[in-house]
């Protein structure tokens, strides 16, 4: 008895110990609808969505983001269901759906308003929206919001925040939580400020002067009493595309720019840009932040979702963490503690490792396959059946899991359509001759997109085999088969020789240079205002060099750098100031 009461006790203060945690994989895998406007179509359909809300309603999470023709409902963050909705009116065009919407729990209804510069749109209402049972609260919302977000205070006071532009700045107001009325004038809160903020400017490298830098998709959190305005910039289809936050006593502001920013950041890696998103808690009060990932390849507004572990410092620092935030990761079912990791440390296993194919399209290499660039893809001639790609992990490796992300080569397919599926075989071989199925989709009804196979009992093998089944639209092609798990040899040495430098001609700006380290896949960058507040990150292949452009022109930075490859990751080295 003595002994099963320690265990009573034990499940209930750590209940990972005796419930597996299961684990996710950026970009999430849901049903993304097909781009829904003509003329972003013309090098190609392909999917698109973009800023995203998850807002937590009756122990369930719904997922709301651009022209999708409905939303995601899940009870945990791993599995979503889509539920088809048409929430505009008539007589707007058929692909003019809901764009960067805006949704709030207020009491037992959940609320939803789309983005609009006019008077006459409504905001839709549901007390049970696992099903498409809405209706309109008020039939036109009379502030005309663009990018909008709702926020409910503790004193049960309704504002919304709202703004896309590189023109204009945000702005903020209070509403009737009743009749949904404005309350007083609209207040100017927030602009950019590119010439002291670093990574505000316009650009994929932070350097182009032809635009002004875009500001965007606002959000608000309270917490410990501080109100946390958030928003994107500097534009959706860059991969520094991130969210910086100002924080106020009072929901109207006066706002400070933290100094941690941007506080959501990811430009390099397989999925890259974090920008314009939602931090939340879940149903256990962990905070997440959920933001646009960039693809821009077919169209500048060719876009993902992705996921990210965030959370408040001891002073309040709002910040996210997306350190190998494209490899495995746990959704935890328990308030996690302090310092509790997220990331599996499960590997990439074949990053540029050997590939073959079984037909390749032009100039859709097959190496494109494992180079781990979303923009990059390699593509069969057909979608024909048993069209195959093959990747050899250099040695038999133990496989935790399983990423294959599609490509939208010559897809058909404008807007959402249902009924669309994948269907594959995975083979894994410890010689290249004989094979073992691994995981059989070649029967699956449902559109996986980023599909993302977690095996129960990890595996192991040397060559990973995927098969063609069937396509949801166009050719058999793939941006990335990534293979994770751990290799049989050593994590790579404590980098050498990592210097920052930062001139006085740029302060916005720093070079990082560093030894490139012979068993190293790639290395992860830390950057932060304090050696105890480095939360931001850039993972970089191959390469010794960096130029860092995040910066504020009058703020100390601190640096470090870890190497890693299938084995591990090493230590980090030592804080490096720049002054």
């Amino acid at each position: 008895m003595k002994m099963f009461s320690i265990i009573i006790v034990l499940f209930f203060f750590f209940p990972s110990l005796y419930a597996q945690q299961k684990t996710f994989c950026n970009p999430i895998n849901i049903d993304y609808g097909f781009t829904p406007i003509p003329n972003f179509s013309e090098q190609g359909r392909h999917r698109a969505t973009a800023d995203p809300v998850i807002v937590v309603f009756k122990n369930n999470y719904y997922l709301f983001s651009t022209n999708q023709w409905g939303y995601w409902v899940s009870p945990d963050m791993l599995s979503w269901k889509f539920i088809p909705r048409l929430f505009l009116k008539p007589w707007h065009k058929v692909y003019d759906e809901l764009c960067a919407p805006a949704a709030v729990a207020l009491g037992d209804t959940l609320l939803l308003l789309g983005s609009t510069y006019a008077k006459n749109f409504p905001i839709w209402m549901s007390t049970d929206p696992r099903k498409d049972n809405w209706k309109e609260a008020i039939d036109s919302f009379s502030v005309g919001a663009w990018d909008p977000a709702f926020f409910l205070d503790d004193d049960g006071r309704l504002y919304i925040y709202f703004g896309s532009s590189n023109t204009f700045p945000l702005y903020a107001q209070e509403i009737d939580r009743k009749t949904f009325a404005p309350i007083g004038i609209r207040k100017e809160i927030l602009r950019l400020n590119d010439a002291i903020h670093g990574w505000e400017r316009f650009g994929e490298a932070n350097d182009n002067t032809f635009l002004n830098p875009f500001t965007e998709g606002a959000w608000m959190n309270k917490h410990n009493g501080k109100y946390y305005l958030q928003y994107g910039a500097p534009g959706t289809e860059f991969s520094g595309y991130g969210d910086g936050v100002y924080m106020s006593d009072g929901p109207l502001g006066p706002f400070t720019y933290q100094a941690h920013n941007p506080f959501s950041y990811k430009p390099g890696g397989f999925a890259r840009g974090a920008g314009h998103g939602a931090t939340y808690q879940d149903l256990f009060g962990n905070w997440w932040h959920i933001s646009t990932l960039v693809v821009a390849v077919k169209n500048n507004f060719e876009r993902r979702l992705g996921i990210w572990p965030a959370g408040f410092d001891d002073d309040g620092i709002l910040y996210c963490n997306t350190a190998y935030g494209d490899y495995p990761h746990f959704v935890p079912s328990h308030p996690l503690q302090k310092n509790e990791k997220q990331f599996t440390g499960w590997m990439l296993l074949n990053y540029n490792k050997p590939v073959q194919v079984s037909s390749t399209l032009g100039g859709y290499q097959p190496n494109n396959a494992v180079d781990e660039d979303i923009k990059t893809y390699w593509s069969a001639k057909t979608a024909n059946k048993r069209e195959w790609i093959q990747t050899d992990l250099g040695e038999v490796s133990t496989i935790h899991a399983i990423q294959v992300n599609y490509a939208d080569q010559d897809a058909d397919i404008l807007g959402k359509k249902a009924g669309i599926y994948h269907q594959y075989i995975i083979f894994g071989s410890a010689d290249g001759k004989t094979w073992t199925v691994l995981k059989d989709k070649s029967k699956n009804t449902t559109d996986v997109p980023h599909d993302y196979i977690e095996f129960e009992k990890p595996v192991t093998a040397r060559y990973i085999k995927l098969e063609n089944h069937h396509m949801a639209s166009g050719k058999f092609a793939i941006s990335g088969l990534r293979v994770f798990g751990k290799g049989n040899g050593k994590a790579p040495e404590m980098v050498k020789q990592f210097i920052a430098l930062r001139g006085d001609a740029e302060r916005r700006n720093a070079w990082l240079k560093w030894q490139l380290m012979d068993d190293a896949t790639g290395y992860t960058i830390y950057s932060g205002i304090a050696p105890d507040k480095m939360y931001n990150s850039v993972m970089v292949y191959g390469k010794n060099e960096y130029y860092f452009r995040a910066m504020d022109i009058d703020r100390s930075y601190y640096f470090q750098i870890e190497a890693f490859n299938e084995n591990g990751i090493s230590k980090r080295t030592a804080p490096q100031k720049v002054e």
